[in-house]
């Protein structure tokens, strides 16, 4: 009975160093522009996002980045809701996405000294600026 529970144990801690592991990672860093207006908060509902620069004049906020992993990747939808929920903060009504590509973010150094290997981590980029209209 002893030897069955602590199988069921390792299998637990086994299972559950498995999903730490393939964890999907999504974060954000907004940063106001300077001398920018600071209007007040929005509904997230409320923020548009955009690939190309609108022609109707607008102010520019800030800056957000948005960092996800591609392996497991976040579903889009959640990327998107990231992106207008940091917009919101900024009291932007849109968010003109200017950079959105996977690229290196990280690498580590695999196996023994004498055969080493050099491993690179891969993650999502996304630049967006926010705007408000005037």
């Amino acid at each position: 009975m002893m030897g069955q529970s602590r199988t069921a144990v390792l299998v637990g801690i086994t299972a559950a160093a498995f999903a730490l592991a393939a964890c999907v990672t999504l974060s954000a860093t907004t940063s106001p522009y300077a001398g920018a207006p600071h209007p007040a908060a929005v509904d997230p509902a409320a923020v548009q996002i955009m690939r190309t620069q609108p022609t109707r004049p607008h102010e520019q906020l800030g800056e957000i980045v948005v960092d996800a992993s591609v392996d497991p990747a976040p579903p889009i939808t959640d990327v998107e809701a990231k992106l207008r929920a940091e917009a919101a903060t900024l009291g932007a009504d849109a968010v003109v996405v200017v950079l959105d590509r996977v690229q290196p973010v990280g690498a580590y150094v695999a196996g023994p000294y004498w055969s080493r290997s050099v491993q690179t981590i891969t993650g999502r980029k996304l630049v967006g600026i926010a705007i408000k209209y005037r």
